[in-house]
């Protein structure tokens, strides 16, 4: 069994990240660390979790462990790492972004891997730390990554997003709120959106020469979770030779779908896949992208690195199927 501890488990992806791994053939949940909860049942921040766990809330860290998860805030794994000593043979997986630029991506000993199966995951099998990506950033390089690996990305890039509340956290602010959620919607950090620069980041990876713009323009939704994006770029591919780019470039993905037919946001919500749906208007590319924050965007592909990094079979523990109705 692999030994896993959790800090920061009171938030969303922490309640999500503890039902994965309760219910994971393969592991076995050491502690979860939080020293405004010490003490506490997990059910008293995860009420779901009812009747599936006795574990409490721990204000110390257990060293007999083989995977560190971090849920904290952005900004706060890095001083976490400083403050406490992980032995260097745990595997560190972080959920913020702390280390998921190239710069950013070294912390003493340690090196992070970009943790995006679909982009990376041969490195990710070596690896011993782990960027999980940004959910917007999953669902956006998703949808990009195939014509980045053909050079095929030769213009801007327009995109627009919505998401879910829990995307903006646990924590409360004025557009959490439901007064304000309910039967509104708006944009937030238009073109200047934090999950940009790991996006530009991997398609210069796979294409050196791309220089154009991602357009981003993000919504708020009044729902609760998942991300539905819509991207678009000049190509002159036909939609046939696309789909078959798509299909072959994710044939070993098994969690990200192509598809022609019409998509819509509950395929996604409750799974870890990502639902791709091309078609073609004049000599523009219109690729949807729809996945769950909490999941793909967050622990359910991080429990995918950890399937990776342990030898596992990737998809082990988060076969999770949605609910439409």
């Amino acid at each position: 069994m692999i030994k896993a501890g959790i800090v920061g488990g009171s938030g969303y992806a922490a309640g999500e990240l503890i039902r994965l791994l309760l219910f994971h053939p393969k592991v076995e949940i050491k502690f979860i660390f939080s020293s405004s909860m010490s003490g506490s049942p997990a059910t008293e921040a995860h009420p779901d979790l009812i009747g599936d766990t006795n574990l409490h809330f721990s204000s110390s860290l257990e060293k007999d462990i083989d995977v560190l998860f971090l849920c904290t805030g952005h900004g706060q794994s890095r001083n976490f790492l400083n403050e406490h000593s992980i032995p260097k043979d745990v595997t560190v997986i972080d959920l913020s972004r702390d280390f998921r630029l190239s710069e950013s991506s070294s912390f003493e000993q340690r090196s992070f891997v970009y943790g995006l199966p679909e982009l990376h995951s041969n490195a990710i099998k070596k690896a011993g730390s782990i960027a999980n990506p940004g959910c917007y950033a999953t669902a956006i390089q998703l949808a990009l990554l195939p014509l980045a690996s053909e050079k095929l990305l030769k213009s801007d890039v327009h995109v627009h997003g919505i998401t879910g509340s829990t995307g903006a956290g646990k924590s409360l602010s004025e557009t959490t709120h439901f007064s304000w959620r309910h039967a509104n919607i708006s944009h937030y950090k238009a073109f200047q959106h934090q999950h940009l620069d790991e996006i530009e980041q991997s398609l210069t990876g796979l294409q050196p020469s791309f220089s154009s713009s991602i357009n981003f323009i993000p919504m708020r939704g009044n729902f609760t979770r998942g991300i539905f994006t819509t991207a678009y770029c000049h190509c002159d591919l036909t939609i046939e030779k696309a789909v078959d780019l798509y299909r072959d470039y994710y044939l070993d993905a098994p969690f990200t779908h192509v598809t022609t037919n019409e998509v819509e946001l509950k395929q996604a919500v409750g799974s870890n896949k990502c639902i791709l749906k091309l078609e073609k208007h004049g000599n523009k590319l219109l690729i949807t992208s729809i996945i769950d924050n909490l999941l793909k965007g967050a622990s359910g592909q991080a429990v995918q690195n950890m399937n990776l990094i342990f030898g596992l079979d990737e998809a082990s523990g988060i076969q999770l199927k949605t609910n439409r109705f």
